[in-house]
C-alpha cells in the first residue's frame, strides 16, 4: 500500500509515518514544507520525502500520484501563531485542504483522512463534547479546521471516501510551542509556569493513541464518518503544572494571569463514537507524562548554553 502524510514531517505526522513503517508492505511518501518541522527521514527505507507546499497545486498534483490512502496533517496548527497570520493559516488549511482534496479526487485515492481539531467546536455549553454539537469556533484555527470539514464534505457528496478526526490536546515527545512542551521548558529552567486562565480544563490525548486511531482508519468502515480523538478525560492546568514541577524537581513557581481571548478554556472529548468504531481505548490521565518530561529534560540538557 502506498500511503501520503502531508505534514509528515511535523509532530503527530512523524510518529505516524514510524508507526506505519512498522507494516512492511506500506510505503510512505512525505510532502512537507519545513515551516516548523524537519525531515528526520533521510535514507529510511520505503520512505519518499517531498519538501513542497500543500498550496501548490503542481506540488500536490505529483506528491498525490500512485497513492492508494492519504492522511492529510499539514496545517497551520498553532492557534496563537494562526492568529497573528490569519493569511498562512487561511491559505494553508483551506486552501491547501482544498489542494489535496481535489488532487486525491483526481488521482483516484481510496481514502483521505482529515485531522481536523476541538477547536472546532468553540467553547461548547456542556462537557464531554459529542460530535453533534454545532460548530461555533472563537479563533482564526478553529474556522479554518471547521472550514476544511465542510470542503471534505463537499467533496464527499462527489463519491470520495472521507473521514474526519477531531482531535483534543494531542501531547508526546517532539511536541513544541504548546502547553506541556512550554511548562516543561519552563520547569527545567527555573521560570515561572504561567497559566492563562485558572479555570482552564483540556482533554490530553497520547500521541500513541492518536496514531493507532489514524492507523486504523485505513481499513475500519468508516467513510463519511466524523469523530473526535481524545482521552475523555479533562485536565486542569493548575493541576498540569503541578505534576510537572514534581515529575522535573522543579522549583519554579506557578503565576496566574488573563485568559487569552482566542484561546478555548474548556473541552473534554465525548469518545463513545471512536470506541464504537475503532475500538479506541486510549490512556487516561496523562498516564505518559512521566515519559514525556524525562525526554524532554534529557534532550534539554544535550543542548548548548547560550
Amino acid at each position: 500500500m502506498r500511503v501520503l502524510v502531508t505534514g509528515g514531517a511535523g509532530f503527530i505526522g512523524g510518529h505516524l509515518v514510524r508507526k506505519l513503517l512498522g507494516d512492511p508492505v506500506v510505503t510512505v511518501r512525505v510532502l512537507d514544507n519545513l515551516h516548523r518541522g524537519r525531515n528526520t527521514f533521510a535514507g529510511v527505507p520505503r520512505v519518499e520525502f517531498l519538501e513542497g507546499d500543500v498550496r501548490d497545486r503542481r506540488t500536490v498534483r505529483a506528491a498525490m500520484d500512485g497513492i492508494d490512502l492519504v492522511y492529510h496533517l499539514a496545517a497551520q496548527s498553532n492557534v496563537l501563531g494562526a492568529v497573528k497570520d490569519i493569511d498562512y493559516s487561511f491559505t494553508t488549511n483551506v486552501a491547501g485542504t482544498v489542494e489535496v482534496l481535489s488532487a486525491a479526487r483526481e488521482c483516484g485515492v481510496r481514502r483521505t483522512v482529515f485531522t481536523s481539531s476541538r477547536e472546532v467546536y468553540g467553547e461548547a455549553g456542556a462537557l464531554p463534547v459529542p460530535e453533534s454539537t454545532p460548530l461555533h469556533p472563537k479563533n482564526a484555527y478553529g474556522a479554518s479546521k471547521a472550514a476544511g470539514e465542510l470542503y471534505c464534505r463537499v467533496f464527499a457528496e462527489s463519491g470520495m471516501d472521507i473521514v474526519v478526526f477531531r482531535l483534543a490536546n494531542v501531547y508526546g515527545p517532539g511536541d513544541a510551542e504548546r502547553v506541556i512542551p512550554l511548562f516543561l521548558a519552563n520547569a527545567v529552567s527555573g521560570r515561572p509556569l504561567v497559566i492563562y486562565g485558572e479555570d482552564k480544563i483540556l482533554d490530553f490525548v497520547w500521541i500513541g493513541d492518536v496514531v493507532d486511531a489514524l492507523v486504523k482508519a485505513q481499513t475500519a468502515p468508516l467513510a463519511g464518518q466524523t469523530i473526535n480523538i481524545g482521552s475523555g478525560a479533562g485536565t486542569t492546568l493548575p493541576d498540569l503544572a503541578q505534576r510537572i514541577l514534581h515529575l522535573t524537581g522543579s522549583s519554579s513557581a506557578i503565576e496566574s494571569a488573563a485568559a487569552r481571548k482566542a484561546e478555548t478554556d474548556r473541552f473534554v472529548a465525548d469518545i463513545r463514537l471512536a470506541e464504537s468504531l475503532l475500538d479506541h481505548r486510549p490512556s487516561t490521565g496523562l498516564a505518559h507524562l512521566r515519559e514525556v518530561a524525562a525526554a524532554f529534560t534529557r534532550e534539554y540538557s544535550r543542548e548548548p548554553a547560550l
